[in-house]
C-alpha cells in the first residue's frame, strides 16, 4: 500500500514533470541487456532496468503437428470422417507464450493472486499479438510439411524480480530472446510418394520477422498527466493504464486498456503519440545492443551475467 502523503507528493511531481527518482514524466531508466545465456535454450535473453525489474526470456523450439485456427470462418473448415480438420490456415507454425513470477520478485508489493492474475493476463496478450500478423513473425516459415508439421516456438518468460514496468520489459526481452534464438534446418525428402523432412545437425537459421516484433510501451495515468517506465510506488499512484504496441515501422498494433480510471479522447490520442515517440527511441537501443551482443557471441566471449565489475 502507499500513504495519502506519498500519493499526493508523487502526483503533484507528475504535474510539473519531476519524479523522485529524478526522471522526467517520458524518461526511461537504463536498460541492461544480455543474450546467449541458457545454453540448454534455443535462443535466451535476460534484461534489467536500473535498480528495477529483471527478466528472463527463454525460447525453446519444438516440432508438433499444425492444428486448425481459432480465426477460420466455419464455412472453410470442414472435418473429414477421420476426425481430422481441413484448414485454410494449415501451412504455419505457431508460438506459445508463459509468464512466470519468481516468488521473491513481488514479495511486499502484490497479493499471490494478483500476481497469478498478472501472468495469466500477460501471457494471454503475448500470445494474441505474436500468432497474429501484427505480431511481425512469419509464421508460414514455421511451416515443415503443409498441414502437418512445424515449428513451434515456446518462449517462457521468468520474473526474477519486479520494479514496475515490466510488460514492457517482458517485450524488450522477448525481442532479443528472438534475435538470438536459431531453429535447425529442416530437409524435406519424398519417399513412396509421401513427404517427410529430416533435421541438420548443423545448419540452423535465424527467426524470420524477429525484427518485426513490437515493443511495448506502457503510460500510467497519474493525476493529469501520464509517465512511462513507471516505478511500482507510481503505478500504485495511476488511474489507470495504456499498454501501446508498436512495431519498427511507428505503428500501432495493439492497445491494451487496464484499470478503473477513465481517458478522455484528446489524451488518449496523447499517450499514444508519446508511445510512438518513446518506442523510436527504444528500438534504436535495443537494436544496437542486440548488434554488439551478436558481435561478442561471435568472438566466443562469455556473458557477464550482470555481475558486477
Amino acid at each position: 500500500m502507499i500513504s495519502i502523503t506519498e500519493r499526493d507528493y508523487i502526483s503533484k511531481g507528475v504535474e510539473a514533470n519531476i519524479r523522485a527518482d529524478g526522471r522526467g514524466k517520458g524518461d526511461y531508466r537504463a536498460l541492461h541487456l544480455e543474450t546467449g545465456l541458457v545454453a540448454q535454450a534455443s535462443g535466451s535473453c535476460r534484461v534489467k532496468l536500473d535498480s528495477g525489474t529483471d527478466v528472463l526470456v527463454c525460447v525453446k523450439v519444438e516440432i508438433g503437428s499444425i492444428e486448425p485456427s481459432a480465426d477460420n470462418d466455419a464455412d472453410d473448415d470442414t472435418v473429414l470422417d477421420e476426425g481430422e480438420w481441413k484448414a485454410k490456415d494449415r501451412d504455419r507454425g505457431r508460438i506459445s507464450c508463459n509468464v512466470e513470477c519468481s516468488p521473491s520478485a513481488t514479495r511486499g508489493l502484490m497479493e499471490p493472486q494478483d500476481v497469478e492474475n498478472m501472468c495469466i493476463e500477460y501471457s494471454q496478450f503475448m500470445n494474441r499479438v505474436l500468432n497474429g500478423d501484427q505480431g511481425g513473425i512469419d509464421l508460414k516459415s514455421l511451416c515443415i510439411i503443409h498441414g502437418s508439421t512445424c515449428w513451434i516456438l515456446n518462449i517462457d518468460v521468468l520474473v526474477l524480480d519486479f520494479g514496475g514496468n515490466l510488460l514492457d520489459i517482458i517485450l524488450v526481452a522477448t525481442r532479443g530472446a528472438l534475435h538470438n534464438t536459431r531453429i535447425p534446418k529442416a530437409i524435406i525428402e519424398e519417399s513412396d510418394g509421401k513427404l517427410d523432412f529430416a533435421i541438420s545437425d548443423d545448419e540452423t537459421e535465424m527467426v524470420r520477422g524477429w525484427e518485426r516484433v513490437p515493443l511495448c510501451v506502457t503510460l500510467n495515468k497519474i493525476g493529469y498527466g501520464h509517465v512511462v517506465d513507471a516505478s511500482p510506488s507510481e503505478e500504485m499512484c495511476a488511474s489507470c493504464r495504456l499498454s501501446v504496441m508498436i512495431n519498427n515501422k511507428g505503428n500501432i498494433c495493439a492497445t491494451q486498456k487496464s484499470g478503473t480510471g477513465g481517458l478522455e479522447p484528446s489524451l488518449l490520442a496523447e499517450m499514444q503519440q508519446t508511445a510512438r515517440n518513446v518506442a523510436q527511441t527504444l528500438f534504436r537501443r535495443l537494436d544496437t545492443t542486440l548488434l554488439e551482443e551478436e558481435r561478442r557471441i561471435s568472438r566466443g566471449i562469455e556473458p557477464k551475467g550482470f555481475r558486477r565489475d
